[in-house]
């Protein structure tokens, strides 16, 4: 009984990794639209595995990095190389939906500098 549910937990977790590593695609292709410096890196070596690096220059050397990969999920911002903050698991998510939700409201209303004021 104990496999079967750690087995059906492991399957959604590898579903929300694949939902974020084509969310965070998506995220890079919006902000290189919108004139941003984003990146998304996946990875996949043809296993079960899979992830991505995204990465995104939001202005005045502050930078946002979100990892994904099935060992785990991490958001790191930092600013002239130093890291401010760092989240992990479902935080990271948060992090990266709020920083999403402000992309969206302010499309073309803000700079990149602007973006994670709030």
């Amino acid at each position: 009984m104990a496999l079967c549910v750690f087995l059906r937990l492991s399957e959604q977790y590898r579903s929300v990794v694949q939902d974020l590593v084509m969310s965070l695609q998506a995220l890079a292709t919006n902000l290189r639209g919108q004139g941003i410096t984003a990146t998304c890196y996946t990875c996949n070596d043809g296993q079960e595995g899979s992830g991505a690096s995204f990465m995104a220059e939001l202005g005045e050397q502050h930078m946002v990095r979100f990892l994904v990969s099935d060992f785990g999920i991490s958001w790191v911002e930092s600013r002239n190389g130093r890291e401010l903050v760092k989240f992990e698991g479902a935080e990271a998510i948060q992090e990266l939906q709020r920083i999403t939700g402000h992309l969206q409201k302010s499309r073309s209303a803000c700079s990149p500098s602007q973006l994670l004021q709030g």
